[in-house]
């Protein structure tokens, strides 16, 4: 395969996933990591994509651009019905239930509607309806807010009745993963809700695919720390799962059956208790 050939390939998969491995491209395109490592080299020179230790992710720091729910909604489907399914079980009845917005929280609702009675607080809109259109027995209370390109309902409104309510578990949906900065969005606003709901939570569940670890928003939700469990997919990346490891309460990998990166399931990893507030 000629350079140029390569170097479409490796773009079409960073933008694709995010962030890639210097491995999983050697092996999708057939070469040796000596000549993925150049061919990335090459595409950091051009301000194509940005080096990273062992691998490549989109160019740029911290993001405002907020990718539309309906873009988001036909990406990584099986990894977010998987995380979506290990979340489910740990519903039970009458339990006061937290679902942010996003679309592996939508995926997770598509489950709980047609679980036991429960109550749901969302502030989103789309979640709602899944709820109302499986005629759902549960109750769902939906926050008002100034609606963002996800279809997340944020603002004053939305905090203000966030912060009357109590949750038994809030599953929350995240733009990104980082080391030092934590969960993170690209909508200030939305961060300042997502703050309200890790607040009202006796328990904090971070639902994340693998894509969104070194992905970085401009405002953080919250640390890696106060995350009880983080619920991730099994092609999440050796150096992530150390570090999340370490640092949330508890990460759970959940199987897809997906042989990409090479890379066996781990168990939950129990660290550190973390605080949900």
């Amino acid at each position: 395969m000629l350079a140029a050939a390569r170097h479409s390939a490796i773009l079409a998969e960073v933008q694709r996933e995010r962030i890639v491995r210097v491995a999983d491209l050697a092996k999708m395109l057939g070469v040796s990591l000596m000549t993925v490592r150049r061919d990335i080299e090459a595409l950091d020179s051009a301000g194509a994509v940005e080096k990273i230790h062992g691998g490549a992710k989109l160019p740029g720091g911290a993001s405002t651009h907020e990718p539309g729910f309906e873009l988001k909604v036909t990406q990584l489907k099986d990894e977010k019905m998987a995380i979506a399914q290990e979340a489910a079980a740990q519903v039970r009845e009458g339990m006061a239930v937290g679902l942010s917005a996003g679309t592996t929280t939508w995926a997770l609702a598509q489950l709980l509607a047609a679980g036991p009675r429960i109550t749901v607080v969302t502030n989103s809109v789309r979640i709602a309806d899944v709820f109302h259109q499986s005629s759902s027995p549960s109750t769902v209370i939906l926050t008002g807010g100034e609606r963002t390109p996800s279809d997340a309902l944020v603002g004053p409104l939305a905090t203000s009745a966030l912060r009357q309510l109590h949750l038994d578990v809030l599953f929350l949906g995240v733009h990104g993963v980082d080391a030092d900065a934590g969960f993170t969005t690209p909508n200030v606003l939305e961060a300042e809700t997502d703050r309200a709901f890790v607040s009202a939570a006796r328990r904090v569940v971070v639902l994340a695919d693998h894509t969104k670890w070194g992905t970085l928003g401009i405002s953080t939700i919250a640390s890696l720390e106060d995350a009880d469990e983080l619920i991730s997919d099994d092609l999440l990346g050796g150096e992530a799962r150390r570090i999340l490891g370490d640092r949330v309460g508890r990460l759970r990998l959940a199987p897809t059956g997906d042989t990409r990166h090479g890379a066996a399931p781990v168990p939950s990893a129990t660290a550190h208790s973390a605080a949900s507030g």
